[in-house]
């Protein structure tokens, strides 16, 4: 075969040979500083990727994360906590995008294989009120033979105005209760300020109506020491659980310790469950249910707080 050099020369391949005669040789390939440099761009690329998903996949120590990527990363250390525990869970998120909750689900898209690493599955709603039904469903697993897990954990997200037009969901959702391996944690994203909304809201006004325990982070680390908490919280006492996230903290990032150990859960010894706990059950009449939230269920949530210190002060004035 012949060749034709950028001058207009021409050179037999076949009988052009490099410095070993082994090889057929073009002055068109790639010299070799070239090459090297674009191999050393191809292993840091790599390397990069393999920095930026160390948010995901590393076990211990402190890794920097945004508000929602801490959200991200919540189901995953979940899921971790309860392997440890002898428990084979699985999880279950589902929600409806609005400001400060805007990129969560893309979020949640981008790492879709850690998450489905971690037995985790993401399916947006439709809207805010279908997504809560359909993780109130993720908690009736354990009432019907034949579930694979032991329990699924879920995690509902939306904005405020969203968590307005799920009230008749959450409301029935709540007095039905979580399951004792599972537990649901409600993403509320609030706008004080209509930065983003077109009337300000803030959503405590709505769970206390549908009478729902609210957890309110203050940083970064709080969003996963308080989702884990959630979890449990919502496991011990049957209840949904909200938690309130503001872009004053969801948007911002920082250094947080992702060990799982460092959260000690305790469970409350000042408070009696009742002979059949409080979780979802069937068949559950109406009036029950409302007697076992009222009398039970909002109690062991003050319960679980008190144990745990949730409410305290921590910068005294």
């Amino acid at each position: 075969p012949v060749a034709t050099t950028p001058g207009g020369g021409k050179f037999n391949a076949a009988h052009k040979a490099d410095n070993n005669g082994d090889k057929p040789m073009s002055n068109l390939a790639q010299p070799p500083a070239l090459a090297d440099a674009a191999a050393a761009a191809s292993t840091a690329a790599v390397n990069n990727s393999s920095i930026l998903d160390e948010k995901y996949t590393r076990n211990a120590g402190r890794v920097y994360l945004t508000g929602t990527q801490a959200l991200i990363r919540l189901p995953m250390l979940q899921r971790e906590r309860d392997l440890a525990a002898g428990l084979n869970t699985a999880g279950f998120v589902s929600g409806y995008r609005g400001s400060p909750l805007g990129n969560l689900d893309l979020g949640l898209w981008q790492a879709k294989e850690h998450l489905a690493g971690h037995q985790v599955t993401f399916q947006p709603g439709v809207n805010e009120d279908l997504a809560a039904t359909a993780v109130w469903g993720s908690q009736q697993v354990g009432l019907f033979p034949g579930a694979k897990y032991d329990g699924v954990f879920a995690m509902w997200y939306g904005k405020g105005p969203g968590v307005d037009r799920c009230g008749d969901v959450f409301r029935h959702a709540n007095a039905a209760g979580s399951a004792k391996f599972g537990g649901v944690l409600v993403i509320a994203g609030d706008d004080h300020a209509a930065k983003s909304s077109t009337l300000p809201h803030q959503t405590e006004h709505v769970f206390k109506a549908v009478m729902m325990p609210v957890l309110y982070p203050a940083n970064v680390q709080e969003y996963l020491d308080f989702g884990l908490h959630g979890w449990a919280m919502s496991r011990y006492s049957g209840c949904w659980v909200a938690f309130k996230a503001l872009a004053d903290t969801v948007e911002t990032s920082a250094s947080v310790n992702i060990e799982n150990a460092a959260i000690d859960i305790k469970i409350p010894t000042d408070f009696s469950l009742p002979p059949d706990g409080l979780n979802i059950r069937w068949p559950d009449p109406p009036l029950v249910q409302e007697a076992r939230l009222l009398n039970h269920k909002l109690y062991a949530a003050l319960a679980y707080c008190r144990a745990n210190k949730l409410d305290r002060v921590v910068i005294d004035s």
